[in-house]
């Protein structure tokens, strides 16, 4: 008896389930397929989104959008479109019933900011190990504070930087300064130092340094 009752309700799931199926294959064929195609854009704004995923979730059929926001895919009248891309809200569509095979959308996205929670990253896992190695740390003692100090005298950088011999690109730098300067001196008069009043003022200056 038991045996009969499940092989009766195995049919009967089984003709149940026949029937859902030639139902879904019959409301398919009536629905006439349409290809949509769009852009996907930024809201009040013409910038097309890249990347965007257009599918339809009860088929699981989509496709995605090129790098200027552009697809096109076939849909049956009625399906309900979801068009999804990080950053953004998603937007639900529903295809219209047309007496053409073909439908060109725009669909708009909003901007959707999400405010992450502030994370500390600290190289010590917990409190207690920071403190054990701050209170560890051994700092540089005077002597060493004062070469460092030392070191970093802006004039003592300033005589280095003076004494400090010429590169190779310096020179050669110094030596295409030394050619312009020759032949502009060929091709025109040579200037003369003693009519010059700022050359006379470097020379006053140079003697009272050396007084």
């Amino acid at each position: 008896m038991k045996r009969a009752i499940q092989a009766i309700l195995i049919i009967s799931f089984t003709a149940l389930s026949l029937d859902v199926f030639a139902q879904d294959d019959t409301d398919r064929e009536e629905r006439d397929v349409i290809q949509l195609s769009g852009v996907v854009v930024v809201k009040d704004s013409t910038m097309g989104i890249p990347g965007v995923h257009v599918y339809v979730p009860k088929n699981r059929r989509g496709t995605s959008a090129n790098q200027f926001g552009y697809f096109s895919f076939p849909v049956l009248e009625g399906d309900s479109i979801i068009f999804s891309a990080v950053g953004f809200r998603k937007k639900h569509f529903i295809v219209p019933d047309l007496e053409e095979d073909k439908l060109t959308v725009i669909i708009p996205l909003y901007e959707d900011t999400t405010f992450l929670e502030e994370v500390e990253i600290l190289p010590y896992p917990t409190e207690e190990l920071f403190k054990e190695a701050i209170l560890a740390m051994q700092l540089p003692n005077q002597g060493d504070l004062d070469n460092m100090s030392r070191n970093l005298d802006p004039a003592i950088l300033a005589e280095m930087y003076r004494n400090m011999p010429m590169d190779g690109s310096m020179n050669h730098r110094y030596f295409t300064q030394m050619q312009s300067q020759y032949w502009n001196d060929n091709a025109s008069f040579r200037p003369n130092p003693l009519l010059n009043p700022f050359a006379w003022g470097e020379f006053f200056r140079s003697l009272k340094k050396k007084k």
